[in-house]
């Protein structure tokens, strides 16, 4: 069951409390009778176990294992000697 959280908009109490999805939200402010508003925060979320991210996809994973061998990369050509030209003097 999710935890809400309220603020009061006349006095700024503030608490939490145990709603299922199906509740309507709460309006009015116990200690006075003021309006209150739900407040909404960051939630804390932890992925375990692989799969998670890009690098860890069994899709690319199972690409790069049936893969070909690199191929090795062509020898580099050899030029022939250059010959100094014949000066003429």
């Amino acid at each position: 069951m999710p935890t809400y959280s309220y603020r009061c908009t006349a006095c700024s109490v503030a608490f939490d409390i145990q709603q299922e999805f199906t509740d309507e939200s709460l309006t009015s402010c116990e200690a006075c009778g003021g309006k209150l508003r739900k407040l909404f925060s960051a939630v804390g979320v932890t992925f375990q176990g692989s799969g998670f991210y890009q690098t860890d996809s069994r899709a690319e994973a199972k690409k790069n294992s049936t893969a070909p061998a690199e191929k090795k990369a062509a020898p580099a050509k050899k030029e022939a000697p250059s010959t100094p030209a014949a000066s003429t003097t």
